[in-house]
């Protein structure tokens, strides 16, 4: 997962992103989007089939708080042998299209990202559950969902694939936030579930995996090098 804001890649910690600042981290030199990104992959990605490419987390903050997003840096991530699971602050499926005609053709290899902090209305939400490359994520800060469309509450409404994301956990060093996890995953166990925030080593991420998750979002333990490679 790499969080993208001013055109670098920044250290995110409890959602404060007023403070937030270019990324530091021994696995690569600067916060360049594309050298970060690289140094991620290199450091956390297994053999796979060419036809399997890795999955690249990117919350493009920017956008998320209202701004342009950084066309520049999303192009370069893309040079890369990824899918990005693209976070922009989509307000729903026309703002998520409006953006990646403007990515050109590289864009059939990015995921839209639906943030509930983010998604505009109830309408929007129906039109997610149609989308099989859609993915939503039920966001949360302080135990308290943010979610002015009210998705947290419409599991009948959920696409296939699903994010737990605990803001105030991101960066924290405090571990996943497995309760709010459960719950959620609970109302639709049909669904791919995935969290973000907290993990620290390879035993929360096992932790993780036995409650259901498909996998975690990750940044800040493998820059500290606390999980193992594999």
């Amino acid at each position: 997962m790499i969080d993208l804001l001013h055109g670098q890649v920044v250290q995110a910690r409890r959602g404060e992103r007023q403070s937030y600042r270019p990324i530091v981290s021994p696995l690569v030199e600067g916060s360049r989007p594309y050298e970060v990104a690289h140094a991620l992959l290199a450091r956390c990605t297994r053999p796979a089939p060419a036809s399997e490419l890795a999955p690249l987390y990117v919350a493009e903050l920017d956008a998320i708080q209202g701004r342009d997003a950084d066309l520049a840096a999303l192009r370069s991530l893309l040079e890369l042998p990824v899918t990005l699971w693209l976070d922009a602050g989509f307000a729903g499926p026309a703002a998520a299209r409006a953006l990646f005609e403007s990515l050109g053709p590289a864009a059939s290899r990015v995921r839209p990202v639906y943030g509930s902090e983010s998604l505009a209305d109830a309408a929007a939400l129906a039109e997610l559950a149609t989308d099989p490359r859609a993915i939503l994520s039920l966001d949360s800060r302080q135990a308290r969902p943010l979610d002015p469309a009210g998705a947290w509450q419409k599991p009948a409404l959920w696409p296939r694939t699903m994010v737990v994301m605990t803001l105030d956990r991101v960066g924290s060093g405090e571990g996943p936030d497995l309760e709010t996890f459960a719950r959620l995953r609970a109302m639709a166990p049909d669904r791919e579930w995935v969290g973000g925030g907290g993990v620290r080593n390879d035993a929360d991420l096992a932790a993780a995996a036995q409650a259901g998750a498909a996998g975690w979002l990750v940044a800040s333990a493998l820059h500290a090098g606390s999980l193992s490679a594999a």
